[in-house]
């Protein structure tokens, strides 16, 4: 089968929806389709509002239409609502072409916290996005329900996977310190709520893995905390190793990838019960919930890590790009 994939969020970005999209596509060329990933890379770009090191698409409508009608494609999945988002989905629109979207990222909820927008204006936008669409794939049945009362239609669940390979237990002497040592591994924004996690009074020491535009003032505002950068591959599986309890203080995400792969490690997780961890972790098995941040952070440490790594082997990458594949309108 011939797919294309349309998001603005693509290499060299390191987040969830990135790393979600990159797997699936390898793991839909494996079984033998060809993807077309029309990304910002293949434009003149601009850098995003407050995220300069986002680069967004320029004017790309007219690419975008010639890209899919060069590549005749099967069938198209508009993964993001960016600006390649929208023209493949206007090209679309005026074609009569089938395609399916994808909801990765609750812009309502953070354009009400940041920018003071109503959610409902958003949530507008969003629905005549992804209402044309034959299938709207959202991370957990939590989402999908929030859609589903926001008045979407045709929203279907679409879990996500870990590579358990690269993401294993390991050596715990990398990360020195005071034990328990706490991580968090994502993007140093304000939307990903790490305040709370650096204000968490718990004892042992507390490592940062990634780079955004609040690192440089929380490394002032927090010194005793150590960030060291961003980490791939292999390094960013011994990071995950060798710490006892992984913190995902976000309130915002859909899903977040990263606390699988802390638990494939065997490092359970501490988080909010709010939509995406209370679909991801399994309370006293994987991880803990608690409105208090700390108090969860106190009862992962007390979860078995073979417990962890046996709940994370239970995510494909395989299984996640099958059922990607399937929900897909097929161009007749």
């Amino acid at each position: 089968m011939r797919i294309a994939l349309v998001t603005d969020a693509w290499l060299p970005q390191v987040n969830g929806v990135v790393t979600t999209l990159g797997q699936v596509v390898r793991q839909l060329e494996a079984m033998g389709d060809e993807v077309l990933v029309v990304n910002p890379q293949l434009f003149r770009t601009y850098p995003c509002p407050r995220y300069p090191e986002i680069r967004l698409a320029w004017m790309p409508g007219r690419k975008v239409r010639a890209l899919l009608r060069e590549f005749r494609p099967d069938a198209i999945h508009i993964a993001t609502e960016g600006p390649l988002g929208i023209a493949a989905r206007l090209h679309c629109g005026r074609r009569r072409l089938p395609f399916n979207t994808s909801y990765h990222t609750q812009f309502p909820q953070y354009l009400r916290r940041y920018a003071g927008i109503p959610e409902g204006w958003t949530y507008r936008v969003m629905r005549w996005f992804h209402g044309r669409a034959n299938a709207t794939l959202v991370p957990t049945a939590r989402v999908k329900d929030e859609l589903d009362a926001r008045g979407f239609t045709n929203v279907r669940v679409w879990t996500r996977g870990v590579d358990t390979d690269l993401f294993r237990p390991g050596d715990k002497s990398l990360l020195t310190g005071e034990r328990p040592i706490s991580l968090y591994v994502g993007r140093i924004a304000r939307e990903k709520n790490i305040e709370a996690f650096l204000e968490a009074e718990v004892p042992g020491t507390k490592y940062l893995v990634g780079d955004g535009p609040a690192r440089a003032s929380l490394e002032k505002q927090y010194p005793a905390a150590r960030f060291v950068g961003v980490k791939k591959g292999e390094d960013l599986a011994r990071h995950y190793a060798a710490a006892d309890v992984f913190v995902f203080p976000s309130r915002t995400d859909t899903f977040g990838v990263v606390m699988l792969e802390a638990m494939a490690c065997g490092v359970p997780v501490a988080a909010y019960p709010v939509t995406g961890p209370i679909d991801v972790v399994k309370a006293g098995v994987s991880g803990a919930l608690h409105d208090d941040l700390a108090t969860a952070m106190r009862e992962a440490l007390k979860i078995d890590p073979a417990s962890c790594l046996r709940y994370a082997q239970g995510f494909s990458w395989r299984r996640c790009a099958e059922m990607f594949r399937e929900a897909l309108p097929i161009r007749k």
